[in-house]
């Protein structure tokens, strides 16, 4: 994982020189979507070479000593390449966060709703390409601790929405913090019309979702969803 603030305290110009070739994931044009993939496959290539290299430089100092080897200058440069590498990748340039906290107002925020938009909107590509379930996990907790200003609020509505309109995913489950974060009449419209479609991945998922917001002090846990499914929700009133 990238260490130290680095990335996390760049501004916007530098987030979009590292990362603006992302946005072409979320292109609906196929082709945008392949120049991003190979422009991605070549920035992972640049990780694993300059992590084989500082693992290289670890091994040659390690004799030096615990305290002496953090000083070798091969070492340290051999390290700051890797983060480099690192920021500029995914999805290890969404790892990390804003250095004051406030997320609403960090420059790497659209990277990581970008990261999350993604997986929602092409599945098998983010899986194939960029999979990293806990990096997922992570970022959705994220986001729906932040401070949901109006643009944000929109873009954590629509993905609540793309989400519950297919078949679960791993983590899924996490949208249900997203979706109590930005509860509104414009989302729970839009989870009644998937409930009510033709799709039983989307009626069962946006249901139990907005069974849960009416009920916000019932757990989203593994065994609430299992049983929700199960068509057992009565049980745990």
């Amino acid at each position: 994982m990238a260490e130290g603030a680095g990335a996390d305290a760049d501004d916007a110009c530098a987030w979009a020189e590292r990362l603006g070739w992302a946005v072409g994931l979320i292109a609906e044009d196929p082709a945008a979507r392949g120049a991003a993939l190979v422009h991605l496959a070549e920035a992972q290539r640049k990780v694993t070479d300059a992590l084989a290299r500082s693992n290289e430089m670890w091994l040659l100092t390690r004799p030096l000593g615990a305290d002496e080897q953090y000083r070798e200058s091969a070492f340290l440069q051999a390290r700051r390449r890797h983060q480099q590498a690192q920021r500029g990748s995914l999805p290890d340039g969404v790892w990390g966060g804003p250095v004051d906290g406030d997320l609403a107002a960090w420059p790497g925020l659209p990277y990581v709703l970008l990261f999350l938009e993604w997986e929602a909107r092409y599945p098998l590509e983010w899986t194939q390409h960029a999979k990293a379930w806990g990096t997922k996990q992570s970022l959705i907790r994220k986001v729906a601790r932040a401070r949901q200003e109006e643009a944000i609020k929109a873009k954590l509505t629509d993905l609540v929405e793309i989400v519950v309109h297919r078949a679960y995913r791993c983590k899924d489950r996490e949208y249900v913090r997203v979706a109590r974060a930005v509860d509104s009449a414009d989302l729970r419209g839009r989870l009644d019309r998937a409930a009510d479609s033709d799709s039983p991945w989307a009626r069962c998922h946006a249901g139990y979702v907005l069974w849960l917001l009416d009920r916000p002090d019932l757990p989203n846990t593994r065994r609430v969803w299992q049983t929700w499914v199960a068509g057992e929700a009565a049980a745990l009133l």
